[in-house]
């Protein structure tokens, strides 16, 4: 189930900049207690935002590929096991991003932030099995 190269672009480009702004946050969270730790308060906000932009942008996506291409793939019983993953920790994601946005509990959100982080880290490796999985199936 090949996707459109543009939009395959499109969906690679999203998760990129969602990595990169996610880990360059953390690295940034970790630095703000240092000594420029203005600097780096600063520059964890503004990564924060940009990690919260791409993210809305790769909702939309993932809204997309839905009918475009785990749906037909489902249907034909094309890389089900390594697509259902990529489902999972997509839901994950976005319940965990949910989460830190909108739920307070102090209780809570080490565990959330912790989980997002996990998960975040393992989507770029899981992506890309899911594609050569996907591309050794379409040689066979």
């Amino acid at each position: 189930m090949r996707l459109e190269p543009r939009f395959r672009f499109a969906v690679y480009a999203a998760f990129a900049v969602l990595f990169v702004t996610g880990a360059a946050w953390l690295a940034a969270d970790q630095l703000k207690e240092g000594p420029s730790g203005d600097l780096w308060q600063a520059a964890a906000a503004n990564l924060l935002m940009l990690h919260g932009g791409a993210t809305m942008a790769t909702l939309m996506l993932l809204g997309a590929l839905v009918p475009l291409h785990a749906r037909r793939a489902w249907r034909g019983k094309k890389n089900r096991l390594t697509g259902t993953v990529m489902v999972t920790v997509n839901a994950v994601l976005i319940g965990t991003a949910f989460g830190l946005y909108y739920l307070g509990s102090d209780t809570v959100r080490p565990w959330m932030s912790g989980m997002h982080i996990a998960f975040g880290f393992f989507l770029p490796l899981w992506l890309l099995v899911h594609v050569v999985r996907g591309k050794r199936g379409r040689r066979a």
